[in-house]
């Protein structure tokens, strides 16, 4: 295992990976292995895990150190992984931290709980974090899960550098928090749906499921090449199914749907409660993957 300073951890496209059930609503190991692979062939420069996407909070604790050891030990240290371990108790959250260290992870990512309401208490929150945890932090900023509205003040000036930006309109707060404090690092998020305009604006990549992870990271490249509008031309042509990909509730199932097709996992079930893409939104789906094979010219 190798292991990054922390000034280095977070840039570039981090996938947040599906955990994929069998047809028995259990852990299906060998289709975690199977994308943990796709997610590294297709270049993602890390992995995030047990986050929403993940279906984190749907899992038992053993359920949890299951995916971290299967994903850990099918990486061997190729990239880099975070692990969500965001609790209402920030004692569930220090343990599970310490645990996933224990496991191999390279970071942690943490969204403040639902319960703090002032931010007197998501500010002790976090130095308690800081203080307990020797291991990077990213703090998750994602106020429709939460209910907590960090101002971007708070977040340019708590200590914690790393930031996963999902409150919108998030390329206004990137240059907000930037502005405060030039070196924070800021990843976007939102399925992708801003990530040019959060490259412009100065974020240092993304951490989204969105199922196609070669073509960000085709974008970022073109981007820091310095070829800003090639970068956005590609951006256009993947926005119908960047689009449909991220829509509320369903988008767990859209997802697990299209990496079926792609062959990384063998069954698209999500774990209940979880709304299930329908018969008529399948059909939607295959014309807009039909679209983005046609128009990007890549296969799917």
């Amino acid at each position: 295992m190798f292991h990054h300073r922390e000034d280095q951890l977070m840039k570039g496209i981090y996938n947040i990976m599906v955990t994929p059930f069998d047809g028995n609503d259990r852990i299906d190991e060998e289709s975690l292995r199977s994308v943990v692979d796709f997610q590294v062939s297709k270049g993602a420069h890390g992995l995030t895990i047990l986050g929403l996407l993940g279906e984190g909070q749907k899992l038992s604790d053993a359920e949890r150190d299951l995916v971290i050891d299967v994903v850990m030990d099918q990486v061997k240290g190729r990239i880099p992984v975070v692990v969500t371990t965001s609790h209402m108790s920030p004692s569930v959250v220090i343990e599970r931290s310490k645990r996933a260290k224990e496991l191999g992870a390279e970071g942690v990512m943490i969204s403040p709980p639902t319960l703090l309401r002032n931010m007197d208490a998501v500010t002790q929150f976090y130095a308690t974090l800081k203080k307990e945890l020797d291991m990077p932090i990213v703090v998750q900023d994602e106020p429709v899960a939460t209910n907590v509205i960090m101002p971007a003040s708070f977040l340019a000036n708590n200590g914690l550098p790393i930031i996963k930006l999902e409150d919108p309109p998030v390329p206004q707060k990137i240059t907000q928090i930037l502005n405060q404090n030039p070196d924070a690092q800021i990843l976007g998020g939102l399925g992708g749906q801003y990530f040019i305009e959060e490259l412009e604006r100065g974020a240092v990549g993304t951490m989204t499921g969105f199922a196609f992870t070669e073509a960000l990271i085709e974008m970022y490249d073109l981007f820091n090449a310095g070829k800003q509008q090639e970068a956005r031309d590609l951006f256009y042509k993947y926005t119908p199914i960047l689009r449909y990909e991220g829509q509320a509730n369903v988008s767990v199932s859209i997802r697990k749907e299209i990496l079926k097709r792609r062959g990384a996992i063998k069954n698209a079930d999500v774990r209940s409660p979880g709304a299930k893409l329908d018969a008529p939104g399948m059909e939607e789906l295959t014309k807009l993957l039909d679209y983005t094979v046609q128009v990007t010219g890549n296969p799917l």
